[in-house]
């Protein structure tokens, strides 16, 4: 277990502005399912791209940024080197997601202004996590794969950038073939590489593991890197060995990074299944279902596998990896801050006593049905099915979003 210290932490009300946002948009994620039909989900409907934005911007990208801000100085053992500037990365980030959503189901004209104040946010904080980088002296695994995982996201919000401008007519490039790039470069370049560096850190340090290798993640991280850059390399050249090369790299990455969660997990002493197990043990059995359905299509070619395969991976696996960690991480912070000094002077609460049981549970029950059943409508093209997953999502998120206030205004 790698030691952290928080010696270097921002102060928790730097990030709360982060979960708040990313959970108002988890919520409303949740809310536009209801308005997409099973039976004409299309890569390229405006409907799926406004969705897909809100998710990964809104909730996914806005967590993850929140997260980051309290954790890389913390992991790296240095103060941040600008850590007013996150007070401007969340605002700009909800301004640019919020105009891109309006672009892509309103006006294309507006996607260019959206795309560009999330660039500039997301500018910042590349530009900040590598000026803190620059600070330390010798590199670690996790460092090294912050900084590939930063590297990933500048060159993906350029291509980015270049598709927002390309659909609202101001340039003439391939969507497609850059769609293909840009979303590699993200969700396997940033998310997918951040999270395997931050796992070493933080599943250890909340299961208590120890005296494991770390070669296994050395390895995975070492495959879905070049994976990505292969993938981008075909989304670029239409050389279509290259994108088979990337999608079979990045598949032998989950497995040595299945692999080490599994060694993580088999030797924990904290034997209990709360709400962050579960949600744990859910992503990555959903995680394992999206995979083969990756495979199925493959073999099959059919369409409804395929967008099957990525709904089961951004509010499967991304969705309940994230609200699986924020029932440990914003505890953790908020009684650092709020009750650390007040240890040995008074009763101070436990950790587990600041998450509330019945609406954690709530949601954890209510979002994972959700997410079968909309999987199912994928599958089968059913619109009823369809609502009535969403549904359950709706009161999911719902309790999420209580279980999240709880937390932050636990006193």
């Amino acid at each position: 277990m790698n030691p952290i210290s928080q010696d270097f932490a921002p102060p928790f009300k730097l990030i709360a502005p982060f979960f708040i946002i990313g959970g108002l948009f988890y919520l409303i994620a949740s809310f536009f399912i209801f308005s997409i039909e099973s039976g004409s989900i299309s890569f390229q409907d405006p409907k799926v791209l406004a969705f897909t934005h809100l998710f990964l911007l809104g909730f996914v990208m806005m967590v993850i940024f929140g997260a980051m801000a309290q954790l890389v100085p913390v992991v790296l053992e240095v103060g941040h080197f600008g850590v007013e500037l996150f007070y401007a990365i969340w605002p700009l980030l909800l301004i640019g997601t919020s105009l891109m959503i309006f672009g892509f189901l309103f006006s294309s004209a507006l996607l260019p202004y959206g795309g560009v104040v999330v660039l500039i946010s997301m500018m910042i904080f590349v530009a900040e996590i590598f000026l803190t980088m620059f600070k330390v002296e010798k590199f670690n695994l996790v460092m090294v794969s912050v900084f590939l995982a930063n590297m990933f996201l500048f060159f993906g919000i350029i291509f980015g950038l270049i598709i927002a401008l390309t659909y609202a007519g101001t340039l003439d490039f391939d969507i497609i073939s850059l769609l293909r790039g840009h979303v590699y470069l993200v969700v396997g370049g940033y998310i997918f590489v951040t999270v395997m560096g931050l796992s070493i850190v933080l599943v250890p340090m909340f299961t208590l593991s120890h005296s494991f290798s770390q070669r296994p993640l050395e390895i995975a991280i070492t495959l879905m890197s070049v994976g990505v850059v292969s993938v981008v390399i075909s989304s670029l050249s239409n050389i279509v060995l290259f994108e088979y090369l990337g999608y079979t790299l990045s598949a032998v990455s989950l497995g040595f990074y299945f692999y080490i969660i599994y060694i993580i997990y088999a030797t924990r002493p904290r034997k209990e299944n709360d709400v962050y197990a579960i949600s744990l043990i859910f992503s990555f059995i959903a995680m394992l279902v999206s995979v083969a359905l990756g495979v199925a299509y493959f073999v099959t070619s059919s369409h409804e596998l395929l967008l099957a395969c990525g709904w089961l991976f951004f509010y499967g696996f991304f969705a309940f990896l994230i609200t699986g960690h924020i029932y440990k991480i914003v505890p953790f912070l908020v009684w650092f801050e709020r009750f650390s000094p007040l240890v040995g002077k008074q009763k101070v609460p436990m950790l587990a006593d600041m998450v509330p049981y019945r609406s954690s549970q709530a949601q954890f029950v209510f979002s994972s049905v959700g997410v079968i059943l909309v999987t199912v409508a994928i599958i089968i093209q059913s619109d009823k099915l369809m609502s009535a997953g969403a549904s359950f999502l709706v009161v999911g998120a719902f309790a999420f979003l209580r279980s999240l206030l709880y937390m932050i205004n636990f006193k």
